[in-house]
């Protein structure tokens, strides 16, 4: 499941008009700025080819289609490439796609501008040729455009990048569920055919007998290694250490039936832990520090978006958790919402050192006091995001927030929380967040952008709404109607 070792392809479009010598300077240029960009990108920019014909074109995009490797495409138009020769290749197109609109030099040079210069150097016509064709064929895209060596253009390549290994993560994503939903909710529920068919997500059942039996087989040295990397990394505030040891028997399972399987998320329920003494909570929060996802109550769309996020994040495993809105501070002018779950919060949002704590769960049906990680989310902004099934198509709802230290220390709520004031403002936000149906289980995360998840969901064809600092409820009821009828006619 490792993406990062995979590359994108740098395809530079031109045509033999100009005569060889013209070629090998742009192939050579190509090369060049391969080399370069790949210094400062989270994955290499290999070189892939300088296209001349129909021919060559739809052979590079086969060949990345059915390459495991690439995980997508950029392309630029060093020359004039005419756009009709991109017509067969782009229409088999199967891996992302990014427009990198720029030219070789940054300035124009005085003394040496004339036609051979022109011939050479007019990206800004084969840029905007190539623009049409894609543009003709509503091709799903990203067009990033300046010069390829400003640090602005790079940042934004390589958030893109970032997001292609999210949709490829996305394509393999297989689901385990711990039994089913919790009973009776609406918003975990949801298509798994139409998902798979859509994402590439296997969303299956496996019972919770089979978790049981397999934490029978956890041995007492495996329980002893976990528990030194859970005293390497996390202050240990309770005298049960039996409750503890338990959460390292399940997590030892739980990660072993998830790799046999080749699953990258998880779900559970409370109201299914037949055979089990407590709630998964240490256990789960330190799967997901490891870069699995999860989703409570066998929310297996937020699992997966959240294993997703995960992957898009800074190193392949970012700031991103699992998270739910539990209450608001509604003192006026002091608007807040107040994150948290039961015990399923990833430590990669923790402002310092979590401690581990053993406290009653007094919902589902534990038979022992369930050992979780507690501690306060660092201050920053982040995005929180739901994905929910509208009957017919899939829509992705992110919301801009701002975490703040939370603004009560809160000392008998023994679980992890972050505390963030939503954009524009918590009514506001929270009108349109109900309005677009987003769920109350959501992803946070700190180090994917919104404009990542737009590029997600273009390359995914999922319908996104972004609730902003510009939001109206107006407004949001304006998109969604167009949306509704743009959508009704695909």
């Amino acid at each position: 499941m490792d993406k990062r070792t995979g590359e994108f392809w740098f395809v530079v479009g031109s045509q033999t008009l100009y005569g060889p010598q013209v070629l090998e300077t742009v192939e050579r240029r190509a090369r060049e700025m391969a080399e370069d960009l790949s210094r400062t990108l989270p994955w290499p920019l290999a070189c892939k080819a300088v296209v001349k014909s129909g021919m060559e074109i739809a052979g590079v995009i086969r060949e990345a289609n059915y390459d495991g490797r690439c995980l997508g495409i950029v392309a630029w138009c060093h020359t004039f490439s005419p756009s009709k020769m991109w017509l067969s290749g782009l229409a088999q197109l199967q891996k992302p796609y990014c427009h990198l609109a720029t030219q070789y030099h940054r300035e124009i040079p005085n003394e040496e501008i004339d036609m051979d210069f022109m011939n050479l150097n007019q990206a800004a016509h084969g840029d905007r040729e190539h623009g049409f064709i894609a543009a003709r064929l509503r091709l799903p895209r990203k067009v990033i455009a300046g010069h390829w060596q400003d640090e602005a253009v790079r940042r934004r390549l390589a958030e893109w990048m970032r997001t292609a290994a999210g949709a490829a993560v996305s394509r393999d994503m297989k689901v385990m569920r711990f039994g089913d939903n919790m009973r009776d909710v609406a918003v975990t529920e949801g298509d798994k055919v139409a998902v798979q068919a859509q994402l590439g997500w296997q969303v299956n059942t496996w019972a919770t007998g089979d978790l049981v039996r397999e934490m029978a087989a956890v041995t007492e040295a495996e329980t002893d290694g976990l528990m030194e990397a859970y005293r390497a990394g996390y202050d240990i505030a309770t005298d049960n250490m039996d409750a503890i040891r338990y959460q390292a028997r399940e997590e030892i399972a739980i990660r072993r039936m998830l790799d046999r399987e080749g699953c990258l998320a998880f779900t559970n329920t409370f109201q299914d832990l037949y055979g089990m003494e407590q709630l998964p909570g240490l256990a789960t929060q330190h799967l997901m520090s490891l870069g699995y996802g999860y989703g409570g109550e066998g929310d297996w769309k937020t699992a997966a978006m959240t294993a997703v996020l995960k992957a898009m994040g800074e190193n392949g495993n970012g700031a991103s958790a699992f998270m739910e809105d539990y209450t608001y501070h509604l003192e006026e002018g002091r608007e807040y919402s107040l994150g948290a779950h039961m015990l399923e919060v990833c430590p990669s949002l923790a402002a310092g050192r979590p401690r581990i704590e053993t406290h009653p769960l007094h919902i589902g049906m534990n038979e022992k006091d369930p050992a979780r990680l507690v501690f306060e989310g660092r201050a920053g902004k982040a995005i929180v995001v739901s994905l929910v099934d509208m009957g017919g198509r899939l829509r992705l709802i992110c919301q801009d927030i701002e975490a703040v230290k939370p603004i009560l220390p809160m000392p008998n709520l023994p679980v992890a929380r972050v505390m963030w004031r939503a954009e524009p403002d918590l009514t506001t936000g929270l009108e349109c967040w109900i309005t677009a149906g987003g769920a109350h289980h959501t992803v946070l995360s700190y180090d994917v952008t919104a404009g990542m998840m737009r590029d997600w969901c273009t390359m995914t064809g999922v319908e996104f709404v972004h609730i902003h600092h510009d939001t109206s409820v107006e407004s949001l009821e304006r998109e969604l109607f167009l949306s509704d009828l743009a959508w009704k006619l695909r």
